[in-house]
């Protein structure tokens, strides 16, 4: 519904995030003058410049939240309503969140819990009264959510929000977390050799900081993943610096003492308590330099996997942070391209003990005890291996690009260049992810050989 996106560019030439591809409005602007045709009551808030094209002011809180009821019952079959005040979300931008959360669970990287059922179950921490993230889970892909919160309007109306679409009724649960009740003992004391570990301002180390997850989750309860849209700011007035949209959102909604970085600090420092509970614990940040410190207290909880995502959010910048602490499964990558002399590959999610000098002593030793000859030069971060020619002879022959019969086999070896050597680079990209790069020393070969990654370990 509407016209083509154009693809959005950095100052640097690079090309800026887009909008996920399976956002349902990733295709194509929102057409507001359409929306206003089919729904009435949307009409009055729509504008009609000149040369015919629609717009809404989203500096007006009713307009708002018009287009998110509009948009909601529209594409997604779900009645929704909030009363004046409190925080209205974007339809569009809140399903890039959704999207990427199940990018993290289609993946590779992690193995499913044990405890999973069949249906994705996901923990909204904060849902609101608005509870978009459950109904748009819910709706868009027959996720089941419990969604907490604090103030009794959030509660309310988000019961409200949920028992008005009795198609989902059945997979959303609101939970009170002022209702709380701590079953495990050994919980506070986790916390606590973990808040030694999290580097924290100091007036924050001083405050008593409610648990988030503690108490709320209940005992033998397991989730897919949490989620969580942070209470941003650190006062009411630095929610209110941004005059070109209005969303509206309670100070208990937007703020809290210390902003996102202390609030998702908490988040993490809970996680650990709940480490086999969760796959994924994931985040919204506002702030690219509390990314970056969050990362890292991320990491010095323990986290195996830290991923992060940027949201498009129209002229705001949102990023998405992920930790697991469940160990990755180990990357096992095949290469077929037959016309190439050298193979790259990623490997993520590693320990912090797995950097690129112990995975390049690793790479050596692995290839010393196949009796090949290598050669470690560290400053280049590299090991040369090289083959004999017997075992050149063997690798041609038993080869998948020489399929067929042994007199053709020979006669390809007569081609082949003696002394086969090749080349692997390990390159740090981030903390816990690693390129490793197989080149072809003889040139020559190119074509002729498949440097075979079937059997790459990191123990």
């Amino acid at each position: 519904m509407g016209g083509g996106r154009k693809r959005r560019r950095r100052r640097d030439g690079t090309e800026a995030p887009s909008i996920h591809p399976r956002n349902r409005y990733a295709a194509a602007a929102l057409d507001f003058a359409a929306l206003a045709e089919l729904y009435p009551s949307f009409r009055p808030f729509v504008s009609v410049s000149e040369r015919g094209r629609a717009s809404v002011d989203f500096t007006d809180f009713s307009a708002t939240r018009e287009l998110t009821r509009v948009l909601l019952l529209h594409d997604h079959g779900v009645n929704w309503w909030i009363p004046d005040g409190q925080l209205c979300p974007t339809v569009p931008n809140r399903s890039n969140y959704i999207h990427w959360i199940e990018d993290l669970l289609s993946s590779n990287l992690i193995p499913p819990i044990s405890s999973s059922s069949g249906r994705v179950r996901g923990f909204d921490i904060g849902t609101g009264a608005n509870c978009i993230y459950p109904l748009l889970g819910a709706s868009l892909l027959g996720w089941s959510f419990v969604g907490s919160d604090v103030t009794d309007v959030a509660l309310e109306w988000a019961k409200k929000n949920v028992e008005s679409n009795p198609h989902l009724a059945e997979l959303i649960e609101i939970r009170n977390a002022n209702a709380v009740s701590f079953p495990y003992e050994s919980e506070a004391v986790v916390k606590e050799d973990v808040s030694e570990n999290i580097s924290e301002p100091a007036e924050d180390a001083a405050m008593q900081k409610p648990s988030i997850l503690a108490g709320v989750v209940k005992e033998s309860e397991s989730f897919d993943f949490c989620m969580c849209n942070p209470p941003f700011f650190e006062s009411i007035e630095e929610a209110g610096l941004n005059p070109k949209t209005s969303c509206g959102g309670t100070a208990e909604e937007m703020v809290c003492p210390g902003g996102e970085l202390s609030f998702v600090t908490r988040i993490i420092e809970d996680s650990v308590s709940f480490k086999n509970s969760f796959r994924w614990f994931t985040s919204m940040v506002g702030r690219k330099a509390n990314l970056k410190l969050l990362i890292s207290k991320a990491r010095e909880a323990g986290a195996s996997v830290v991923k992060t995502t940027e949201f498009v959010q129209g002229q705001t910048a949102r990023w998405g942070l992920a930790w697991s602490f469940i160990a990755p499964r180990n990357l096992v990558v095949r290469s077929s391209t037959p016309a190439r002399n050298h193979h790259s590959f990623m490997l993520q999610g590693l320990r912090r003990e797995h950097g690129a000098f112990q995975v390049l002593k690793s790479t050596e030793a692995f290839f010393r005890a196949s009796d090949l000859s290598c050669k470690t030069d560290t400053l280049s971060f590299s090991v040369d291996v090289t083959l004999s020619d017997e075992q050149a002879e063997a690798t041609i022959l038993h080869g998948d690009d020489y399929a067929g019969s042994l007199e053709d086999s020979s006669a390809k070896l007569q081609s082949v260049v003696k002394g086969i050597s090749f080349r692997i680079t390990v390159f740090e990209q981030i903390p816990g992810t690693l390129l490793i790069k197989g080149s072809l020393i003889n040139k020559a070969l190119s074509g002729n050989l498949r440097v075979s990654c079937d059997y790459w370990h990191v123990s």
